[in-house]
């Protein structure tokens, strides 16, 4: 019978996808894969093959709910590994792969009590809290941003973070310099905190130069109650602004961008290197452990962008780097080069190749 890979992950999309790009490939190299979620995790994995079989398991979070929910919680997650443990017995896998969340515990709990072959792989660049839970536990720790910070003694393989196709079959886009020519400023959020850029990037768009605002076509991604908010702040300073709070075409708009604008969760460093674009980045303040910040901090270093911290994120700020890229075709052209530099388009390759080095230990 084919090898069986047991990915485990929460429900969100910054653990699914890269857990789905991985599916995906082990899935074409021959093996068997079963994903490990909650009943919340399982509405999120429509994306992933149906060749995949879907686990749920009882899990729960510590951080939300009331007095009731933290009490009951410890034994929902011990119901949850009694259960992994079963299946894990039943069918053993050759590798256990975590991508956080609290629905991966069982799994990876699992794992380590029957001593299975297991790795973790934590997207953003300060491991996540159960990532942290288990980063001592496991065998590898594949690493989506680099540098990441990790616990003493513990060694990081640095993978980066997969992408999906769509932005794979844009990766090292040309890039067009800007000049005196229509020039493309897209501007992406996410859907935490991002009514500040709503606020902000109108009026730091205002403020530039006439010339530069005349050649200016945006792109903003704004939650539909800051959309008409934006929209406002965008004819006011005669620019022509498309504001939706989602673009299914993001990877061709990233390609035709001379500069983006950004949150810096790890999927949007991500999507900016592999295709390589001038980027300026504000990091959600609230993001657990600062995460947002380490994110950047690979694409800061190479020059690759400019980070601007929320505490000093205001529309005069913010124009002055607009401008200094956008009127400096040599500066803009640098930084997507270097962009590019950091991008990892092999990270779903590279994450194979570790899994199926864990797996040649397992007979």
């Amino acid at each position: 019978m084919a090898k069986l890979l047991l990915i485990a992950a929460g429900g969100t999309g910054g653990h699914m996808f890269p857990a789905q790009a991985l599916a995906e490939a082990m899935l074409a190299r021959g093996w068997r894969v079963k994903l490990s979620t909650d009943d919340r995790g399982a509405r999120y994995a429509g994306g992933f093959p149906a060749e995949v079989v879907v686990e749920r398991v009882a899990s729960a979070t510590f951080a939300r709910g009331g007095v009731s929910a933290k009490l009951v919680a410890p034994f929902r997650i011990l119901g949850g590994i009694a259960g992994a443990l079963l299946s894990q017995l039943r069918d053993r896998p050759a590798v256990v792969v975590g991508f956080g969340g609290y629905p991966s515990i069982p799994a990876l709990t699992a794992a380590w009590l029957l001593r299975r072959p297991r790795m973790i792989h934590e997207q953003n660049g300060v491991l996540g809290r159960v990532n942290q839970l288990f980063a001592r536990r496991v065998d590898k720790v594949a690493c989506g941003t680099w540098p990441t910070a990790l616990p003493q003694g513990v060694t990081g393989e640095p993978t980066g973070n997969p992408v999906r196709q769509a932005v794979l079959d844009r990766a090292s886009a040309p890039y067009i310099p800007p000049g005196d020519y229509p020039m493309a400023l897209v501007v992406i959020g996410g859907s935490q905190g991002a009514r500040i850029l709503s606020d902000v990037v109108p009026a730091a768009v205002a403020q530039l130069p006439e010339g530069l605002r005349a050649n200016l076509r945006v792109a903003h991604q704004a939650r539909d109650e800051d959309a008409a908010r934006a929209a406002s702040g965008y004819e006011a300073a005669g620019v022509r602004a498309e504001i939706a709070p989602f673009f299914a075409d993001i990877p061709r708009r990233l390609s035709e961008a001379q500069l983006v604008i950004s949150r810096s969760g790890a999927s949007s460093v991500a999507d900016i290197s592999v295709i390589g674009r001038p980027a300026i980045l504000i990091p959600y303040a609230a993001a657990t452990g600062d995460h947002q910040t380490a994110n950047a901090t690979g694409l800061a270093e190479a020059g690759a962008a400019v980070v601007l911290p929320e505490k000093a994120l205001d529309a005069s700020a913010l124009a002055g780097h607009i401008a200094g890229i956008l009127e400096d075709p040599h500066r803009a052209e640098t930084m997507a080069r270097a962009a590019l530099g950091e991008g990892k388009p092999d990270a779903t390759a590279r994450l194979v190749a570790l899994v199926e080095e864990l797996g040649g230990e397992t007979q």
